[in-house]
């Protein structure tokens, strides 16, 4: 399985028990491109949850709101906390994932996930629907490991495209792209999200309230595997796919 590359798609499809892929890891570790990349080769079902809650956000009265667990949460307080780089509210997110993931469950599909959970409730009410409705032997959770200053640099440089959100990795063939080499929409940085004040207060939230995450899964029998996220794309995703 190690040479992915040369794998059928549909025999994987066949053979493969259906999984969920859990890409967790500070800002810029890459989660949301080896999740592209693993949905290609899979077509599994890819829950981003920036894309999730960026989606939930658009053209939404702000003054909407969802009672959950008997507590009204506002589009436009959620909104507010998710442009400042804070963290939403943690019921109101996991609301938004656990629907998702009932949906694509009963269609019989495996989850990528890329940037959930971020926090200590989100795992605790995330995970265990995922191993009822999948087994905790299917469920892959990979912690793509990269330093503070790689996040800040990866994220100051990053530019996503207009229509399919695609992040385009930062290097000197890419440095002066003004459009997507893949749907050739406009590229534009993500307005308040990737400046660097904003990234390091991330960086801190991430620390304090997401690193714990790690610890959760363990204590509910999933396996954690580290993986060195500084490597090139191509090497980060053999790494994943070797486990799968």
């Amino acid at each position: 399985m190690r040479n992915f590359k040369c794998v059928n798609t549909k025999i994987f499809n066949k053979y493969m028990p259906k999984q969920v892929i859990v890409l967790f890891g500070q800002p810029g570790a890459g989660k949301g491109t080896q999740a592209e990349l693993l949905a290609e080769r899979t077509k599994y079902s890819h829950i981003e949850s920036s894309k999730l809650l960026e989606d939930s956000f658009n053209n939404v009265d702000p003054e909407k709101s969802f009672e959950i667990e008997g507590k009204v949460y506002k589009m436009g307080d959620e909104k507010n906390l998710w442009q400042s780089g804070a963290l939403c509210s943690y019921p109101f997110i996991t609301y938004l994932i656990n629907e998702r993931v009932k949906d694509i469950a009963s269609q019989g599909k495996g989850i990528i996930f890329s940037g959930s959970p971020r926090s200590v409730y989100e795992a605790e009410h995330e995970v265990p629907p995922l191993i009822e409705l999948y087994g905790v032997e299917n469920i892959k959770f990979f912690l793509l490991n990269i330093s503070a200053e790689t996040t800040i640099f990866r994220n100051s440089h990053r530019k996503i495209c207009e229509l399919m959100r695609h992040s385009i990795l930062f290097n000197k063939e890419t440095e002066n792209l003004t459009n997507c080499p893949l749907d050739g929409s406009t590229l534009v940085k993500r307005k308040n999200l990737d400046d660097v004040e904003t990234i390091k207060k991330r960086l801190e939230v991430f620390k304090e309230n997401t690193f714990p995450v790690v610890e959760v899964v363990k204590k509910q029998g999933v396996k954690v595997i580290e993986i060195n996220a500084e490597q090139t794309v191509s090497q980060v995703f053999n790494d994943i796919v070797s486990h799968l």
